[in-house]
């Protein structure tokens, strides 16, 4: 007995703990938050809007690739040095022979006594001769690196993000970005850089071992010229090598930033209510505006000379005054509901009434709230009123003749 009455109390637990489960009450508390992408109103699924692009340009937050940068003004610099090798060397050599050819003179000169003003005079010759060697090839470069860098990101320079921010001064905050993903894929990107240009020049310098190791039989010109080959073919392999990484970076960060501008559906709403004011608010403003105007429209209907309706669907309100207008004006115009009211007021104010079914579509669908009639209507519009003109005229007659 003890047995079964316990079984049975399970049992019912068991029954319980089932119906609460249904019923919704759960015994673990959860936050559906807590699966959700960073950023208010849960993931980031809708595009960005122009104005989240165009504050992101002001605050100086581009896709932009500074490997592709790089690698195209390193290309430039040793497509030109090999171009202008001839030169450059040329003038290397003049320079060599120019700084050994004054030192004995200096040493004559001054009784082989060469004192410090003389090694800087040396000194600021030979760094001004070797400049303007290597000017063109280092102006050509910055001009092609600015060029690529305004192709990446169009010109519109900012200062924003020289701006000093506390928040990066938070030691939390950067020991987050330091361990992020972001600083880990700039990790891979690295040693994948360094890995494919150690390999790169491990191949290329194989290649030209045997006349490295044969360099001390070669004379001044053929070592120098041996060396400049060598170093030109290596700085244009690894560039080649650098234009591939910086353009797959330069993909990598464009996807990269287009998802991080990515908005939530309620911040496409806040921005929505920010720019263009609250939705709700705006219907109801028009909404007013409406009403204010169905009023308007409403209370001219008495003066109107004429309501021509469809007869149930349509009601069209027209005036004649020759000092406002050569031509007929639609005061008031309505469907359905509306043109029921303007019915009614029309009877309620003795204004009459022709039912003239196609006259009042094409009224209702072509001539807008107080505007004159176009010149098509003109001869339906005066045969309508002519008649109204006479109906009245006979009331009056009516009226004024004696009983």
């Amino acid at each position: 007995m003890m047995a079964a009455s316990r079984s049975s109390k399970e049992g019912a637990l068991k029954r319980a703990d089932y119906r609460g489960l249904s019923e919704g009450r759960n015994f673990l508390p959860y936050n559906l938050q807590f699966f959700a992408k960073e950023g208010p109103g849960g993931e980031k699924t809708e595009e960005p809007t122009q104005k989240k692009l165009d504050d992101a340009r002001k605050e100086g937050q581009v896709a932009k690739s500074m490997e592709l940068n790089n690698a195209i003004s390193l290309i430039t610099v040793f497509l030109l040095l090999r171009i202008m090798g001839t030169y450059i060397g040329q003038n290397f050599l003049d320079l060599f022979h120019y700084i050994y050819s004054v030192i004995p003179d200096y040493t004559v000169l001054t009784n082989g006594v060469i004192t410090i003003h003389d090694y800087t005079v040396l000194l600021n010759t030979a760094i001004y001769k070797l400049a303007m060697s290597l000017l063109p090839v280092l102006a050509v470069s910055l001009v092609v690196g600015l060029v690529v860098n305004i192709a990446q990101v169009k010109w519109k320079p900012t200062r924003k993000p020289l701006a000093p921010k506390l928040n990066k001064l938070s030691p939390l905050k950067g020991m987050k970005r330091l361990f992020s993903k972001e600083k880990l894929m700039e990790l891979f990107k690295s040693l994948l850089k360094i890995g494919l240009i150690a390999y790169v020049a491990y191949t290329t310098l194989a290649d030209k071992l045997g006349f490295i190791l044969l360099l001390r039989d070669f004379s001044l010109q053929g070592g120098i010229s041996l060396v400049l080959d060598t170093v030109l073919d290596l700085g244009l392999r690894i560039s080649l090598v650098y234009l591939v990484l910086g353009i797959l970076d330069y993909l990598y960060n464009r996807r990269k930033f287009h998802e991080d501008m990515k908005m939530t559906k309620q911040e496409v709403k806040d921005e929505y209510k920010n720019s263009e004011g609250d939705p709700q608010i705006k219907g109801k403003i028009r909404q007013r505006m409406m009403e204010a105007s169905r009023r308007r429209m409403m209370q001219s209907v008495p003066q109107a000379d004429v309501v021509i309706t469809n007869p149930t669907h349509f009601a069209v309100a027209l005036k004649y005054d020759p000092d406002l207008a050569d031509a007929p004006i639609l005061t008031a115009k309505g469907q359905d509901f509306l043109a029921k009211k303007i019915r009614e007021t029309a009877e309620e104010s003795g204004v009459e009434i022709v039912e003239n079914k196609p006259l009042a579509r094409m009224l209702y669908a072509n001539v807008d709230l107080d505007s004159i009639i176009p010149p098509e209507l003109y001869q339906a519009v005066a045969e309508v009123l002519a008649f109204v003109y006479n109906l009245r005229d006979q009331k009056e007659q009516e009226n004024s003749s004696p009983s």
